[in-house]
């Protein structure tokens, strides 16, 4: 009898859906067009994301060493830059790679440091990398407090400007997914809410026959969940397929391959999308449902 009830239930809820053709396109057209702007900036901000962690993974600031600093106070300068939190790894440049790299910058006029062979005033330094740049300035501080550090040098600015872009579209994703999440259980309650209203005499006459609100409820809860799905299912195609075209083309684009980075892939965000877009279709589907239905369910 309970699977009878609940067969009934879904198979009013699909019937509902293609008895109201013209509403139900109507509700996923703007729904698909939601989701997709919704869809548009999570791959943005997980792409942002991703450059950040790339760039903390490559991004250093260099501490250089006094040159009266002894062997043990070098090593006992990498222990505790290591032991400050934030700090993700550690390279040793001596004073001889030191001007081997200023020797390659010169390039083909690095004859003009052969005099410095002899007397090298390049200092040591450790490169340091962090696990996150918005704690640079925090962790610079701490690290000039050692007694044999001469100075840091890092690119503070474009620390801060990345550091400040991957918040901003934080806050912009978040801002615009409950806008549209709004604007979707709207979308989905005025559509069912037409279906309702049409066959208002019939949920009248059930009422009185003893039939529950929730009896009545449930098959406008699935039509709304069925509309939420198909717009997810729809949305993430569009939205994947599109995706796979433009980022292989920023991909293999100069300005890509000169910094050296690349995009998140499809099939790498694809689980968390797909039950991000489910979990959104199926829940604004069925809130819509349950605010289009109160009206009609007062006793």
């Amino acid at each position: 009898m309970k699977y009878n009830i609940f067969g009934y239930l879904i198979g009013e809820g699909f019937g509902n859906v293609f008895k109201n053709k013209k509403s139900t396109g109507a509700s996923l057209i703007i729904m698909c067009a939601t989701m997709i702007i919704f869809g548009i900036f999570l791959i943005f901000e997980k792409n942002v994301n991703h450059i950040m962690r790339e760039v903390e993974a490559s991004q250093g600031i260099q501490v250089f060493i006094k040159n009266e600093a002894t062997q043990e106070q070098i090593d006992k300068l990498n222990e505790d830059i290591r032991a400050i939190d934030g700090v993700s790894t550690t390279e040793f440049i001596s004073k001889e790679e030191a001007l081997n790299q200023m020797k390659e910058r010169f390039g083909e006029k690095q004859d003009l440091l052969s005099g410095y062979e002899e007397n090298n005033i390049f200092p040591a330094s450790y490169v340091v990398t962090l696990t996150d740049l918005s704690k640079s300035k925090e962790i610079q501080e701490k690290i000039q407090q050692f007694e044999v550090v001469k100075r840091i040098t890092s690119k503070n600015e474009t620390i801060d400007t990345l550091v400040n872009l991957a918040k901003g579209i934080n806050y912009i994703t978040l801002a615009t997914s409950i806008l549209l999440v709004c604007i979707s259980v709207f979308i989905i309650s005025n559509t069912i809410k037409l279906t309702v209203h049409a066959r208002r005499k019939e949920i009248s006459i059930m009422k009185y026959v003893g039939a529950t609100n929730g009896f009545i409820r449930w098959p406008f809860i699935v039509e709304g969940m069925i509309i939420g799905v198909l717009a997810s299912i729809i949305s993430i195609v569009i939205v994947g397929g599109a995706y796979i075209v433009i980022a292989q083309k920023i991909v293999y684009s100069e300005f890509m391959q000169v910094i050296n980075m690349g995009l998140v892939s499809f099939n790498d965000m694809f689980n968390s999308i797909i039950g991000i877009y489910l979990l959104l279709g199926i829940g604004i589907g069925a809130i819509g449902s349950v605010i289009s239905m109160r009206k009609y369910l007062k006793v």
